[in-house]
């Protein structure tokens, strides 16, 4: 082995090691993983860290690598098929938000002096890196709040895949910035749609087949996605577009199939292995900061969040989504890409950007996913502050007028939210008591239910669960049963105490079925004068007790447990 191979293999060791050490501690933290990644390479880099690893050779191999493999996953998980049904409300929000925040950025860091001026082509990376959002550290953050599909969840994935669409099509004619003529740039959006097509003619009528082929034997898999990836990315190197380019087509070709979900699981490995290197490559690029350095990357930050709240707002307030819907969709959209950093990296890489200027847009990344964490796990929270704020400057949520109560809100038996549960037993009234539709009332904020609602019969009203009037401004005096099948754990903003309390107020012969998390929270609403109190948890293990007694009555002793006589249980 050579002294050369030796030092790159130490290089990618203590990569991997620092790494593991700093996502765990950061973990501890609460904060997302990749900024461990990033950390470790800071820890080993030249600038900030111990110089353990100083070899620019090293570094610059490290980083190609595993920049080509997190190119390849991200394809894999841009699905064709589903952007091809988000509808064209979705399609003009994603591009609605990303051409007016590169316009917002264009006139942002032209007018303003902030010690940094960009040079060349600089200004349009900065604005293109700023108008994109981070889709593995938003997706993360939703699903580990069970808000992935909520509409505000739904939305910002819809926005998060048009922007990928973009990042696409701007990375095909990054080669011929340089040289921008029309011709150029036509040519290699030519040769990129060219090499889209034989990827996926090849990938539909001859990988389908070598995959299925060898679907038992994961290695043979791994080993022919990552032949594949090789294959286009030396295509597209020939073909003048970016070997990166070919690696993205390569795994969308995947990713559109059918086979793509069992490969793309085959390849988890080798996706965190690879994805761990090219950030811990970003760290190891780290340049030490200076005030202009961190005044340019709080700018940035600064600049995304208030660009986003500006446009996402803005468009769902005109398409009718409502003032709150907007702002936590804007909140969730606020951290910059990793295809912004793939974006400056070949930028540097064409001579089209500075070193320095990578650097700072890596600062800022990091900064506004730090930021993001906590944005997101307060969205809602946030959202109501911009709300009442907004309102108070005269803009106005869409809400029931509550000088005309309509007669749909005298039914006589209302849900209070309606999350996933609550869609249950809608669908359990409807297969068995179907009658029982059109004596219901929903009131819920979210108004991608309503059309879904009222098709079986159900009226929905809007209504912000938090604010008491809501409730007062609806004329519940009639309700005979009003419902909570959202536990506090979802709820935003209030809790099955306050909504009962609130209800015996107006409604006080009202029967009120409450949520609880546990069976502590149970008792307290049932001793405050809730007529039930579900504990779903409860409900499901008693469920599958008795399905498992069903199967095996003799093995299984009887169950002389007794609930609180108020409780209901299955």
């Amino acid at each position: 082995m050579t002294h050369g191979s030796l030092h790159l293999l130490t290089d990618i060791s203590l990569s991997i090691v620092f790494a593991a050490c700093s996502a765990h501690i950061l973990r501890l933290l609460g904060q997302p993983a990749i900024l461990g990644y990033v950390l470790g390479g800071v820890i080993l880099g030249p600038q900030l860290g111990l110089g353990l690893v100083t070899e620019p050779d090293s570094i610059e191999l490290i980083s190609e690598i595993g920049l080509i493999f997190l190119l390849f996953i991200i394809g894999l998980e841009i699905n064709l098929k589903e952007i091809a049904k988000m509808g064209r409300a979705m399609l003009t929000l994603g591009a609605a938000q990303i051409f007016c925040c590169m316009a917002l950025g264009f006139a942002f860091f032209s007018l303003v002096d902030y010690g940094f001026r960009p040079e060349g082509f600089e200004l349009l990376y900065l604005s293109v890196a700023l108008a994109m959002s981070s889709t593995m550290i938003a997706v993360k953050l939703l699903h580990d709040k069970f808000e992935a599909h909520t509409t505000a969840g739904r939305l910002t994935i819809g926005v998060l895949i048009v922007q990928d669409i973009f990042a696409v099509a701007f990375m095909a004619i990054q080669p011929n910035l340089s040289n921008p003529e029309l011709t150029g740039i036509a040519a290699s959006l030519g040769l990129g749609a060219a090499l889209v097509a034989l990827a996926f003619v090849i990938s539909r009528y001859g990988l389908s087949r070598l995959f299925r082929a060898s679907a038992k034997n994961p290695e043979l898999v791994l080993l022919t996605s990552a032949s594949w990836c090789f294959v286009l990315t030396m295509l597209a190197e020939r073909a003048g577009l970016s070997k990166e380019m070919g690696a993205l087509i390569a795994g969308i070709s995947i990713g559109t199939f059918p086979y793509g979900t069992d490969v793309g699981s085959k390849l988890t490995g080798i996706r965190d292995f690879f994805t761990t290197l090219f950030f811990v490559s970003l760290g190891l690029k780290m340049p030490r900061p200076d005030g202009t350095f961190l005044m340019t990357a709080g700018l940035a930050v600064g600049f995304v969040i208030a660009s986003r709240l500006i446009s996402v707002t803005a468009v769902l307030y005109r398409q009718g989504k409502g003032l709150r819907l907007g702002l936590v969709t804007a909140l969730n959209l606020a951290q910059i890409s990793e295809f912004s950093l793939v974006m400056v990296a070949l930028g540097v890489e064409f001579g089209h950007v500075r070193e320095t200027f990578a650097s700072t847009i890596l600062g800022a990344m990091l900064l506004a996913s730090l930021a993001s964490t906590y944005i997101i796990a307060y969205n809602d929270r946030l959202a109501r502050t911009l709300s009442r704020w907004l309102e108070s400057l005269g803009l106005r949520e869409r809400r029931t007028d509550p000088a005309q109560p309509s007669p749909e809100a005298q039914r006589d038996i209302v849900m209070l939210g309606c999350f996933r549960e609550g869609l249950a037993l809608i669908d359990t009234i409807e297969e068995e008591s179907p009658q029982l539709l059109n004596r219901m009332l929903v009131i819920d904020y979210n108004a991608g239910l309503k059309e879904r609602l009222e098709h079986k019969g159900v009226k929905w009203v809007y209504g912000d669960l938090a604010h008491a009037e809501t409730l007062s401004h609806l004329h519940l005096e009639k309700a005979s049963i009003v419902c909570c099948t959202i536990s506090d754990t979802f709820l935003r903003g209030t809790t099955n105490e306050r909504l009962l309390r609130l209800t015996k107020a107006l409604s006080p012969n009202a029967r009120f079925i409450a949520t609880a998390d546990d069976h502590a929270q149970a008792e307290r609403l049932l001793d405050e004068g809730a007529a039930h109190a579900l504990v779903p948890a409860k409900l499901a293990g008693s469920k599958i007790l008795e399905l498992i007694k069903e199967s095996s009555p003799a093995d299984v002793p009887e169950d002389r447990s007794c609930d609180h006589p108020q409780t209901t249980a299955v």
